[in-house]
């Protein structure tokens, strides 16, 4: 078996094989053979091994993922003390202000989506639960990374880049670490339509005394409704109050 840097290769086939699935919502060996490259032999053999394990399924000649990953992904989310504490007071969000709540922590340098809860008017977007995002240009990771050590926030954007998603993307380093410094003397995170077009976002960090930030809420809407005393004012207040309710109910719970 072919090992690389203690990495075993087989392994890390199956993986890309299992997240080609996901990324093409279910292929065949010939389609999964030429997206990752790879023999048909190698495919069809990694897949029989992951659906003789019931990770995946197959129908007329068609792989996709099985819902036994289901199980793996809930236990993961459910480690993290955040979600549990935080899950109802995203709730309640939803349904004050009517949009779409997300909460989300930094995993290997990116943003990864806990929990997501819609209000009557929520957006629907392209975003899940596990959905991994870059930092830079979201309200969440501003207001993760201006709680996060300078040196590690440098080793994040070395190795993720700052990739443009609209032309409102921050991408340059001097004028991102400026606006982490904003964000941390104001109390929160603004995303003005860096990630998504028509989209605005505002976030708020969830700080606890023993761990640091450990993650961030943030409330999205469309730029028609996420402007003026809304955008400024109410939101931001709505945010800050239910991350103070959080970091208490961790801290002292």
């Amino acid at each position: 078996m072919t090992t690389t840097r203690s990495t075993v290769q087989a392994t890390r086939t199956s993986l890309e094989i299992v997240e080609a699935l996901v990324r093409l919502g279910g292929a065949g060996v010939t389609e999964l053979a030429s997206e990752l490259d790879l023999p048909k032999s190698t495919v069809h053999n990694h897949l029989n091994t992951l659906h003789s394990a019931e990770y995946v399924v197959k129908e007329d000649g068609i792989y996709d993922v099985g819902l036994r990953f289901l199980k793996l992904g809930e236990s993961s989310r459910n480690r993290p003390e955040l979600y549990d504490v935080a899950r109802p007071e995203i709730d309640l969000l939803a349904e004050q202000t009517g949009e779409l709540v997300n909460l989300s922590v930094e995993e290997y340098g990116r943003g990864v989506y806990l929990y997501l809860a819609q209000g009557e008017r929520a957006v629907r977007l392209d975003t899940n639960a596990g959905m991994r995002v870059h930092l830079h240009c979201t309200a969440l990771g501003k207001a993760i990374l201006a709680h996060t050590p300078e040196e590690r926030v440098e080793e994040i954007l070395d190795t993720m880049g700052m990739p443009a998603r609209t032309d409102q993307t921050i991408t340059d380093r001097e004028t991102f670490f400026e606006e982490l410094e904003v964000v941390r003397e104001r109390g929160y995170a603004y995303d003005r339509q860096e990630r998504l077009n028509g989209l605005r976002c505002v976030a708020a960090p969830i700080i606890t005394p023993e761990k640091g930030v450990v993650g961030a809420i943030s409330i999205s809407g469309p730029t028609s409704r996420m402007q003026g005393d809304r955008f400024e004012e109410e939101i931001p207040n709505y945010l800050q109050n239910a991350a103070n309710v959080v970091e208490l109910n961790m801290t002292y719970s």
